[in-house]
């Protein structure tokens, strides 16, 4: 049973830096490419980062030189470090993990962006 667990999320000022945490299990996570979407209130899903089974990565234009994705896959991880955050930011982000036909999501994680 494939099982991706959210963790990292929170409350913080703009400006502040965030790093989100996903633990993939039940897969074999290093061939799956990893993605962050991210659900606003009041508006569509959308896609804020992904990284492939070769570490390339994309990024969506509003977050590109403040997010950075990573993994690890020896402890099969995936990483959203996010930087000078701003309250468009806030959002239930969720980890993907997505190959051919298949896709796995986490539970997600509030990240509310405040003064």
């Amino acid at each position: 049973q494939v099982q991706l667990v959210e963790s990292g999320g929170g409350l913080v000022q703009p400006g502040g830096s965030l790093r989100l945490a996903c633990e993939g299990s039940g897969m074999f996570f290093s061939v799956h490419t990893m993605r962050w979407y991210r659900v606003a209130p009041g508006k569509e899903r959308e896609l804020v980062a992904e990284i492939t089974s070769r570490a390339t990565t994309n990024y969506a234009v509003s977050v590109q030189g403040r997010f950075t994705i990573s993994r690890d896959n020896a402890n099969n991880m995936v990483y959203l470090q996010m930087n000078d955050l701003k309250p468009e930011d806030t959002a239930v982000y969720y980890c993907n993990a997505h190959r051919a036909q298949n896709d796995y999501w986490g539970q997600g994680v509030q990240v509310t962006v405040s003064s």
